[in-house]
């Protein structure tokens, strides 16, 4: 029998829809400006006129973008780490996920091994440890600087673990009475039945991966060596890298704030291309493997 909603609670339903429809706006609508300004004429957008619709519809703030050398190497640098970088990350968190996912009974010392792997996602080393290990190693200023460092985030090691732990133990038994290694039992069974959980470990470590500014910024001391947004960042807070970007006479066709605008939308749209097609997965793995303890 399907009982009727009260008015409070139909209240309510309005009240959080209305709520989650103002926060959508308000995470859309600087988006939208933003295109508008990187489509709009260099008298439109330095007199600021645009709103959420361009105003002098051209495309030269896209063609400055493109043209620079510094903007076609900051892709190629971030195309390198996200790749390299999620492709690591994936290897790492499975082979440490997967020795996790046992009991302790099949693993000894896998409690202590938890906890400690809590403990790194509770309480991380800070920023001058992690500056200090890096430059120990020689990391500084090469590209594994920006990858090494985050290849094993605590939280995907949970987080994948749990899922692992959620396949039944009987499909491993009937492996290993048949022959079959921790190794064949990890990559026929284990990896191929994680789908989901390995979708969201991908969108979640090549997001990390592109829109990382900070440690570009901090490990490379050469600006040719910048990822996407450590260069994104420069042309945004300091208007003289836009006047090397484009020289004099492209700044007299353009604005500041178009090109800005231009440059922040190409690099959003591979991640607004990406996400619609792994949704899915990443709600489902984010359920199941957030559920188990």
């Amino acid at each position: 029998m399907i009982e009727e909603k009260s008015w409070a609670s139909h209240l309510f339903d309005l009240c959080n829809h209305l709520l989650l429809i103002a926060l959508a706006v308000l995470c859309i609508v600087p988006f939208i400006h933003v295109v508008a300004l990187s489509f709009s004429s260099r008298a439109a957008a330095e007199g600021r006129f645009v709103t959420l619709w361009p105003i002098g519809f051209n495309l030269e703030n896209y063609a400055r973008v493109l043209q620079g050398s510094a903007f076609r190497q900051s892709v190629i640098i971030t195309v390198q780490r996200t790749v390299l970088g999620t492709a690591l990350s994936l290897m790492l968190t499975i082979l440490t996920a997967y020795p996790l996912s046992k009991s302790a009974s099949q693993l000894r010392g896998r409690n202590a091994m938890m906890y400690l792997v809590l403990f790194a996602m509770l309480f991380p080393a800070g920023l001058i440890p992690w500056f200090l290990v890096i430059n120990d190693l020689g990391m500084l200023d090469t590209m594994w600087a920006l990858v090494i460092p985050s290849a094993l985030s605590p939280w995907h090691v949970i987080l994948l673990a749990n899922f692992f732990g959620d396949i039944p133990p009987e499909m491993e038994e009937a492996a290993v009475v048949d022959g079959a290694n921790q190794w064949t039992v990890l990559t026929r069974i284990y990896v191929p039945l994680s789908g989901p959980a390995i979708a969201t470990m991908v969108l979640l470590s090549s997001v990390l991966q592109w829109n990382s500014w900070f440690d570009g910024q901090v490990l490379m001391s050469t600006a040719a060596k910048y990822p996407l947004q450590t260069y994104l960042r420069l042309i945004i807070v300091e208007s003289n890298a836009i006047r090397q970007a484009v020289g004099a006479e492209g700044l007299a066709s353009i604005s500041n704030r178009g090109f800005r605008g231009a440059a922040i939308v190409l690099t959003t749209l591979p991640i607004l291309f990406v996400y619609p097609f792994i949704q899915k997965y990443f709600m489902t793995g984010m359920r199941l493997g957030a559920i188990k303890g």
